[in-house]
């Protein structure tokens, strides 16, 4: 299992006069980063911030904290990154938090040949698209589809992959 607390969003600025904040979410979604009681400026849970009040509104999620009442104590989160505690929030079965992604080795689910490390995972829409660097520095784009990704195992590290004719390799 990977890191206890994990980036969920930040604070970009203040909504009204009354202490409430405005979040990009980097969550799924906002409805999701809007249903957690509690977020953390912290990514050890030492400073915990109890959600008084969350919605939704355009393309961020407002936040009431308890014990922050005037614009003046909201300013000083601007800028601030949130966390979750993983505990917090189950994930359905065959689906991981990114973090806990980056950084697996990516290897041939049927030969063991290590294609590269996962750097990074960009979301599409229809599925997300896993970006491997190669040792020789190339980075490489896999669908995150489970006709290519046969197993992901986080404790062990690694990521099977069953990849098409040309995604890693020139085709011929």
């Amino acid at each position: 299992m990977g890191k206890r607390f994990l980036e969920a969003g930040k604070i970009v600025g203040t909504h009204g006069l009354k202490g409430e904040v405005r979040a990009q979410s980097w969550c799924d979604s906002n409805e999701v980063l809007a249903g957690f009681g509690s977020l953390y400026l912290d990514g050890e849970g030492r400073q915990k911030l109890k959600v008084v009040s969350a919605r939704v509104h355009k393309n961020s999620v407002i936040f009431k904290f308890s014990g922050i009442d005037y614009i003046d104590e909201a300013e000083k989160l601007k800028g601030r990154v949130l966390f979750i505690d993983r505990k917090d929030l189950a994930l359905p079965e065959g689906t991981y938090f990114i973090q806990d992604l980056i950084g697996l080795e990516v290897l041939d689910a049927d030969t063991g040949k290590v294609y590269g490390t996962l750097a990074d995972v960009s979301p599409t829409g229809a599925n997300d698209v896993y970006h491997v660097k190669g040792g020789d520095g190339r980075v490489y784009l896999l669908p995150a589809v489970r006709e290519m990704v046969v197993s992901v195992e986080i404790d062990a590290g690694c990521m099977k992959v069953r990849p098409v004719k040309g995604i890693f390799e020139d085709e011929d």
